[in-house]
């Protein structure tokens, strides 16, 4: 019996959030703990959504045929889609060039290795091979057992949602070779960019992804790693964007009214540009495919519209926390503890929810506002009781 991998696996682009692995002044940066939590319950509700009617391929899904819901779906995941990526990487590079400098090359890597690589190999050798089993016995009905089923399993090597994962590595050591070769000079800090400029950065931006995406159309996956390249120059700048923002503490050198004026703009993107956009490809008869790429004039209205929506929306958060959110919990700061592993854990937490899900005799769309709350607060009580753990408490 030879059972290939069953699934389609075009995971959409979902970051996990690793621990802080800032210098001694990183338990001061409340806010990004709380902007961590935010983005990671969005990582759980973007797959829910996924599962249940909005575009994009899943482990499983079962998709409500309502417009009604179809709309306001597609548009909570293409918005997702066009910040938390960026973000995630942003953040993440942010304590990069620090940790690299409090412990030096070898311990910095040995640490990347051990905290991203071994979530990889777990993911790819244990959880996948679990996580399409369930479907595959459960949803599609074939009754046979576990080892069964590995015997004729070929996708042992699939990173899933864990490519961010694979691709924060990939970033983490390519930038300590670029430190061992060219040593960074000791240069008055610049000042943080004006509005216009950040402005002017998203145009450059939308550009970039237009024509990567001439090549490398949206949903075009390089296996088995499951790196979407369409959405790589949003990801490799803001990581770069990171290192540039520490190194001169652009977080503190912006005005809370500037984070407003984003949130506007952003809020104006997405209920005002947004539906021009849907209104221009039913009137043009277009597909999804003209706005994916391959250098339709529609892929460079889209991308564009991704790009400002997202720094938009990722300055916005930014500033606004670094002026609001500065406050924490005990609560709170347990969930932020839990949030790395809630990113490799949530898949197995709501596709099970799913599988129980599929008999009930209601829509998708009903099914989705049962299922996503269950699926945020199982995944986060699962994480919990993870770090609990010895040994697992030291990798999530």
């Amino acid at each position: 019996m030879k059972i290939r991998k069953s699934l389609p696996m075009q995971l959409t682009n979902t970051p996990p959030v690793e621990k802080n692995i800032a210098p001694s002044t990183a338990p001061k940066l409340l806010y990004i703990d709380n902007l961590k939590v935010a983005l990671t319950i969005l990582v759980v509700l973007h797959h829910a959504f996924i599962t249940y009617g909005a575009p994009g391929g899943w482990y499983f899904t079962d998709k409500t045929t309502h417009e009604g819901a179809l709309i306001p779906m597609t548009l909570f995941v293409a918005v997702n889609q066009s910040f938390f990526m960026g973000l995630f990487f942003f953040i993440s590079a942010y304590f990069t060039e620090s940790s690299l400098q409090k412990k030096g090359a070898g311990i910095f890597i040995v640490d990347r290795l051990k905290r991203l690589g071994i979530p990889l190999l777990f993911y790819s050798f244990v959880l996948s091979p679990v996580l399409s089993f369930i479907v595959y016995r459960l949803a599609y009905g074939h009754h046979i057992t576990y080892f069964q089923y590995l015997s004729g399993f070929d996708g042992w090597i699939d990173f899933g949602v864990l490519w961010f994962v694979a691709a924060l590595l990939l970033f983490s050591l390519f930038f300590v070779l670029i430190r061992s070769l060219i040593k960074p000079r000791n240069k008055p800090l610049k000042k943080a960019p004006s509005a216009g400029a950040i402005v002017v950065f998203a145009a450059g931006l939308g550009l970039a992804s237009y024509i990567v995406r001439m090549v490398f159309p949206i949903g075009w996956i390089l296996k088995p790693v499951g790196f979407q390249l369409a959405h790589f120059s949003q990801y490799i700048v803001m990581f770069l964007m990171g290192i540039i923002a520490s190194r001169n503490n652009w977080l503190s050198g912006f005005a809370l009214k500037t984070g407003r004026l984003f949130a506007w703009l952003a809020v104006f993107m997405i209920l005002v540009v947004f539906p021009v956009i849907f209104f221009v490809k039913e009137n043009t008869h277009s597909s999804v495919e003209t706005l994916s790429g391959q250098g339709h004039w529609q892929s460079l209205m889209y991308a564009c519209w991704e790009q400002f929506t997202g720094v938009f929306i990722m300055a916005a958060l930014l500033i606004i926390a670094k002026h609001k959110w500065v406050k924490q919990s005990k609560l709170l700061k347990g969930i932020s503890r839990a949030a790395f592993g809630v990113y490799i854990f949530h898949p197995l937490v709501l596709i099970s929810l799913s599988m129980i899900a599929i008999g009930w005799p209601v829509d998708p769309g009903y099914k989705l506002l049962i299922v996503a709350p269950l699926a945020v607060t199982g995944s986060f009580l699962l994480s919990a009781v993870l770090l609990k753990i010895p040994g697992i408490n030291k990798v999530i």
